[in-house]
């Protein structure tokens, strides 16, 4: 099933969003999403107008994709983007598109899955990781890992 999948990315990333975008038209890559972005940015210096366009794109789809790259972790935007998938109930995975890149706080703590796009075992993950992260959210609200439930059990 393709699913609609919100991509989130700094912006020096952008060519690299760009290339996971179009990866779902390669033949020869496993992967079936239509993606949402903003790789054509709001015409708007407005922060309220530009969050409202985020949050739309970001309620049409099924789960974030976050890349990881060098400057990621220091971007108010990205982890902005992480917070609003989580309080809409969205699957969030990352991808790592430099292997030395710092996750982002708001992954480690909602306990993403995050894959390696320089491994090709993890680039033909990507539709199972989503289809996980989604999955994981309609068993209730997602715990960060390792975190103590309150269930009294």
């Amino acid at each position: 099933m393709t699913r609609r999948v919100f991509i989130s990315y700094q912006h020096a990333d952008q060519m690299k969003a760009r290339g996971l975008n179009l990866m779902t038209y390669n033949k020869n890559v496993n992967v079936d999403f239509t993606g949402r972005h903003l790789l054509d940015p709001v015409k708007s210096q407005d922060a309220d107008y530009i969050s409202r366009k985020i949050k739309e794109r970001i309620k049409g789809s099924s789960a974030t994709i976050v890349l990881i790259g060098k400057e990621t972790s220091q971007s108010d935007w990205v982890e902005k983007e992480i917070q609003w998938s989580k309080e809409q109930g969205k699957g969030i995975i990352g991808i790592r598109i430099d292997p030395d890149a710092p996750v982002p706080e708001g992954l480690t703590e909602y306990g993403a899955e995050i894959l390696d796009w320089n491994k090709p075992a993890d680039v033909n993950q990507f539709d199972d990781a989503i289809e996980r992260a989604i999955a994981a959210t309609s068993r209730g609200t997602r715990m960060p890992m390792n975190t103590p439930t309150t269930c009294g059990r």
